[in-house]
């Protein structure tokens, strides 16, 4: 995996209205943590993170860049990242501080190629996950794995043990779980009517036929 670079610095007062000065500044509001790190408050360049990191697809590695020794040359996954409600900009950033050298458990996302032979007969290719998780070593995260589900006819389903793993790379699961399939339509059936009398009209009951007298 590609490590990207990015200019951080660190950041001192943590208040709110902090925050939003930052992001009227062209700054994000960041945090580095770790199972070995205390937390560090950082802020990122908004134009240079947006459109080098937030825009990606999966995990991502970075490698800060700062003339703060203590923050130089560290690199941290980015973990999550908060979006603003309305505009979509990224308001905030955790980056999760990795060992080069030690496995680390991250998502990675599936992309569905092909087309389905079952597809082809009027199924519907139905994904039920969108992402695995898998455990490996931080430059070896796959950006996503590709799913070939042209062999997929009516009924049929791949599932995670189906799934070619890079070397050092392994999915984590209990169970082997069926990523996507093919499913029948379905169809919706065409109601009954039962005539109802309008509201305030009675049926007539029904009658016999009169008998004959009998002579």
């Amino acid at each position: 995996m590609e490590t990207l670079e990015i200019q951080v610095n660190e950041r001192i007062k943590q208040r709110k209205r902090d925050a939003k000065r930052l992001l009227r500044g062209g700054k994000i509001p960041a945090i580095l943590y770790g199972p070995k790190t205390t937390p560090v408050a950082l802020e990122l360049n908004k134009k240079d993170f947006t459109n080098r990191v937030a825009g990606l697809e999966g995990s991502h590695l970075v490698r800060l860049k700062s003339l703060a020794t203590t923050l130089a040359d560290r690199v941290a996954l980015v973990k999550e990242m908060q979006y603003h409600p309305i505009s979509g900009d990224v308001i905030h950033a955790d980056l999760y501080e990795v060992d080069l050298t030690a496995k680390i458990t991250v998502n990675v996302p599936l992309h569905f190629v092909g087309k389905a032979v079952g597809v082809v007969r009027g199924g519907i290719l139905q994904p039920i996950v969108r992402e695995i998780e898998v455990e490996c070593l931080p430059l070896d995260i796959p950006q996503f794995f590709d799913v070939d589900v042209s062999a997929l006819d009516i009924g049929d389903a791949i599932h995670v043990e189906d799934l070619a793993m890079p070397e050092g790379v392994a999915a984590i699961y209990e169970t082997n779980f069926a990523m996507v399939t093919v499913v029948t339509p379905s169809v919706e059936e065409t109601p009954t009517t039962t005539a109802v009398p309008a509201e305030g009209v009675v049926e007539p009951a029904a009658t016999e036929a009169p008998k004959e007298s009998e002579s």
